[in-house]
């Protein structure tokens, strides 16, 4: 018996030079967010995209994935897409010249404010503050660097904002624009389904949450607070918000450091616990 595939939700792959309209037999979708991501793994997406609420967004149009696999813009027999470095190294270096083509050729259709991402370890950390930039334009475009990365050229040339998933190098970008997508796909109103939890959650007010409990009340000898079940919601609010200090400025210092100039308070002072 074989398993009937699961659908992925709605995916584009841009595998030539074609007419984005010949393309695909999936019209672009007007007005939505759309995540345009440049990569020589295209069949790694949507990856987790496609799961659970975002996967469900994604085929209720939502948002939108196109993915381009820089493979078809490269040269000769073998698709040549990389070089080896100038003045010499270990490694291989992505070309100028094809990724401006397959940037070209994606970015002809890109619709009001989408901004254009080059995933790399030397990048701009990824925050909420900018997912949040992010859910508020049309769109994003991501280029998935690979072995020793990108001729610094063609980032130049289209004015790339480098951003970093964290201090640390992987074998490549796609992991991280999964994340940066997730991440972004998620404030987008009626993907959740229930904003409040949003708005709650650590880095919208500028600390970490707050910590969760839910039934039993008492699990292996250890109650819920007291506070969470008295009904009182002012207190419940107080609480929350205590501990969402506390446990920035023990575990966040720099968050509580900009936490505190911005409410004008001294960060070395005493949280409640």
């Amino acid at each position: 018996m074989t398993d009937t595939p699961r659908s992925a939700g709605r995916k584009t792959i841009r595998p030539t030079l074609k007419p984005r309209d010949l393309m695909t037999d999936q019209p672009e979708l007007a007005g939505v967010w759309t995540a345009q991501v440049l990569t020589l793994l295209p069949e790694a997406f949507p990856g987790i995209l496609g799961e659970s609420l975002l996967g469900r967004a994604l085929k209720d149009d939502l948002w939108q994935l196109n993915v381009t696999d820089l493979r078809h813009y490269g040269e000769g027999k073998h698709r040549n897409v990389d070089d080896t470095p100038a003045g010499g190294g270990a490694g291989m270096v992505l070309r100028a010249d094809i990724l401006d083509r397959a940037l070209h050729d994606v970015r002809a259709g890109s619709r009001g404010r989408n901004p254009l991402i080059y995933l790399t370890p030397r990048g701009r950390p990824m925050t909420q503050g900018l997912m949040q930039k992010l859910a508020a334009s049309d769109g994003v475009t991501l280029l998935c660097g690979r072995f020793e990365g990108v001729d610094e050229r063609v980032i130049e040339a289209h004015d790339m904002i480098e951003v970093s998933l964290g201090d640390f190098v992987m074998t490549g970008g796609e992991i991280a624009a999964m994340a940066l997508i997730d991440a972004t796909v998620r404030l987008i109103p009626r993907v959740l389904g229930n904003q409040a939890s949003v708005e709650e959650e650590s880095f919208s007010h500028g600390l970490l949450e707050h910590p969760q409990y839910t039934k039993p009340a008492v699990w292996n000898g250890r109650a819920i607070p007291e506070v969470l079940l008295s009904g009182h919601h002012a207190k419940i609010t107080d609480w929350r918000r205590a501990q969402a200090e506390r446990l920035t400025k023990e575990r966040r210092p720099e968050l509580w450091r900009a936490y505190c100039a911005v409410h004008g308070r001294d960060p070395d002072e005493d949280t409640e616990l």
